[in-house]
């Protein structure tokens, strides 16, 4: 098979840049190891998104957006962060007094579930599913890729979109930095005794930290962290014991918690690729930077990434240039980048300092948290990050060179 572009991974990054070029005119190959049935509806998996205004925009422009309902998507007004047993914290909420929301949390199975129904009957999008790329042969010309069901496929670009332990960016031969936190991340839904507000609660307690995004009907998606030997504990209670230790844990910050979901674990992993591209060859999504949870930036860097990539094939496509050239893919590397070491670097850095039990850094991060409550600029700077509005960034990049 010979298409223009093959996108290996359709999760919701690859899913998402299917779906920005199927209008390009370009032959797309989605290949998935899952089979179609699942990519269609997929299940729960616990995972709640924080889309920022600017991921909305991206979802909306891709007709990705309009396919949520009204029950997938609750707003986000504002955040709290809380160290130890301080109860005030810091309070973050939308710079911008014309402006209610900090973003908008959506389950990442309802964003697939969109995405997969934005290209399913795309004419320029096929799909192979229930297969794997068992080898791969890169050229700036075009590429070789060897599937598991025996087929080869010859593309112009191959994108890669699987995961932040993609197994195609090893066999392009990209290292990438990893980070084993050392911790297992637990994910449910629970109904809540007290209202959340629509604000969102971080806490970093001692040898934990807690989450809660809110939901609506006084629903939060909580998220707790922990040794991998503590997680395990808490996975065997059943539900009534592990309504009785979250409402512990929030120090009975919500009143009584039950749990209305499944639980779904992950192990904690920062990654960062020490290349994005290699000849016709390009990563998006988790794939080139996995992000740590607690910024809750992770698909908005993805979807970056691929608004990015996806904008600037489109652009070599109707200028009749090489949507693989070398060139074109090292200007991607700059920009994306650019977009995203600082935030990832900030990220490491703010989780080594919260996740530090010793007696030291615990009254250092109260001090931090209590300045940065009293200081207007700090706290502008967080909520700006809180909700990055980068619109635009892509031009002025683009008329920089």
């Amino acid at each position: 098979m010979n298409v223009d572009i093959a996108i290996v991974g359709a999760g919701p990054a690859g899913l998402c840049l299917a779906r920005a070029l199927a209008d390009s005119g370009l032959s797309i190959l989605l290949i998935e190891q899952q089979p179609q049935d699942v990519l269609r509806e997929p299940p729960f998996d616990g995972r709640e998104i924080a889309l920022t205004p600017r991921s909305v925009r991206i979802l909306r422009d891709l007709g990705i957006w309009q396919r949520l309902g009204p029950v997938d998507v609750a707003p986000l007004r504002s955040a709290r962060v809380l160290n130890g047993s301080v109860t005030r914290g810091l309070h973050v909420a939308p710079r911008n007094m014309h402006e209610t929301e900090l973003g908008f949390l959506v389950p990442n199975d309802r964003i697939r579930r969109a995405a997969f129904a934005s290209i399913e009957h795309e004419p320029r999008v096929t799909l192979a599913c229930g297969t794997s790329v068992e080898g791969i042969t890169l050229d700036d010309a075009s590429s070789r890729l060897r599937l598991s069901n025996g087929s080869e496929v010859i593309a112009r670009l191959v994108v890669g979109a699987d995961s932040r332990f993609s197994r195609v960016r090893r066999e392009a031969g990209i290292a990438a930095d990893m980070h084993d936190f050392g911790k297992t991340m637990l994910v449910c839904r629970m109904a809540l005794e007290n209202p959340h507000a629509d604000e969102a609660l971080e806490w970093f307690g001692h040898a934990q930290t807690l989450a809660a995004l809110p939901l609506r009907h006084g629903e939060a998606s909580i998220v707790v962290t922990l040794k991998p030997q503590d997680m395990q504990r808490l996975m065997a209670m059943d539900e009534a014991a592990f309504g009785a230790d979250m409402r512990r844990r929030f120090n009975g910050y919500f009143g009584d918690m039950r749990l209305v979901s499944t639980r779904h674990t992950y192990p904690l992993v920062g990654v960062y690729a020490r290349r994005f591209i290699a000849p016709g060859f390009a990563l998006v999504g988790d794939a080139a930077v996995g992000m740590h949870p607690v910024t809750a930036h992770g698909f908005n860097l993805g979807l970056r990434s691929v608004d990015t990539l996806a904008s600037l094939i489109k652009q070599a496509a109707a200028d009749g240039g090489d949507i693989a050239c070398a060139q074109m893919l090292r200007r991607y590397q700059r920009m994306h980048r650019h977009a995203t070491w600082p935030l990832y670097a900030a990220t490491m850095a703010i989780v080594t300092m919260y996740t530090d039990d010793r007696p030291i850094a615990r009254r250092a991060r109260s001090a931090l948290l209590r300045a940065s409550q009293a200081l207007p600029p700090v706290r502008h700077a967080i909520a700006h990050a809180l909700a990055a509005d980068s619109h635009g960034a892509f031009s002025r990049y683009r008329h920089r060179g």
